[in-house]
């Protein structure tokens, strides 16, 4: 299995996991045990560079492309990038993880292992953590719906795509600290929606120039907000009122999905709650910029985070 783990990175696997830095909570902290991080950034490298085919957002020069045994101009064809990513994640959990670095390598077409550094980084963790394949799917279908689908009438249908896009992140890894139960996954569904409407909130005008809004288009029209309000430089009093309500919906998300948190205990417990506690300071900081998110990303401080993750414990010690 060790064979499997060491992984030869090019620029862009490095760039990919880079992103980790930019996240509102911490990734793979270091009071983890030393396998839980390996797990969870071969599962955070998976999703983010999911997420990077679907947006268009890859590392220049085609590396990836290669890797997944497309040609580098294919790079910008991202439904076939989508399919060759999930081609290569049937590699994942077909490939022998005790087969050491033939394994590993994957030589193209010779069936033996993923051909992506990244997805080779997934094979141990899968095995070992005996993670099903319908989460990673789920983010590959997201990431497709996201070519096709850029708007969403009701807050059902955005919860739908959360559904796809964030909610197995938190099943992964309730399945590499072996905790997971029914009650669990449900309290961690709401806490990953909820995650994810901060992140659509704080990417407003980035996501619109992807020609894509996660605000629900029933609630732009109860707020009187259009498509044109959203481009402007700054936000006006609907488009302010508008994130305000949907902040507060994701707080209320937040609130409904802390108690997962006193569920368990020890290093994991400071881990989700350093999960909650980043969402809940992002909202904080959202709130202080007035809910006008248009001038860029209102971001959580460090006080914030360490403010909202004591709360966070202390609510957890009382319901644990």
């Amino acid at each position: 299995m060790t064979g499997t783990r060491q992984v030869r990175p090019d620029a862009s696997t490095r760039t990919t996991l880079d992103k980790a830095a930019d996240e509102n909570f911490p990734v793979a902290p270091f009071f983890l045990p030393r396998a839980w991080r390996d797990d969870l950034m071969a599962v955070y490298g998976y999703a983010r560079l999911v997420d990077d085919i679907g947006d268009g957002d890859l590392a220049p020069g085609g590396a990836d492309a290669r890797h997944l045994g497309l040609a580098p101009e294919q790079a910008d064809d991202r439904l076939a990038m989508l399919d060759a990513f999930e081609a290569d994640l049937g590699r994942v959990f077909a490939a022998d993880p005790g087969a050491g670095d033939g394994a590993a390598d994957g030589g193209h077409g010779d069936g033996d292992g993923p051909h992506h550094p990244l997805l080779r980084a997934l094979v141990p963790t899968v095995h070992r953590c005996s993670l099903r394949p319908e989460p990673f799917l789920a983010l590959i279908a997201a990431n497709r719906q996201d070519q096709f689908t850029g708007r969403y009438e009701t807050y059902d249908e955005l919860a739908a795509y959360c559904e796809l896009s964030a909610n197995p992140v938190g099943r992964l890894v309730l399945g590499i600290t072996g905790t997971t139960s029914p009650e669990r996954v449900r309290l961690s569904d709401a806490i990953c929606t909820a995650l994810q409407i901060v992140e659509h909130l704080q990417d407003i005008p980035e996501d619109l120039a992807r020609d894509r809004i996660y605000l629900p288009a029933e609630d732009m029209k109860r707020f009187g907000v259009t498509e044109a309000d959203l481009a402007e430089p700054e936000g006006g009093a609907p488009v302010r009122d508008l994130v305000a309500f949907e902040a507060e919906r994701a707080r209320l998300l937040l609130d409904e999905g802390t108690p997962l948190v006193g569920s368990v205990h020890g290093r994991l417990r400071l881990l989700l709650a350093g999960f909650v506690a980043g969402g809940r300071a992002a909202l904080d900081a959202i709130a202080a910029a007035g809910h006008d998110v248009l001038p860029g990303p209102p971001g959580p401080t460090t006080r914030g985070l360490i403010r909202e993750l004591g709360a966070v414990l202390r609510r957890a010690g009382r319901e644990g």
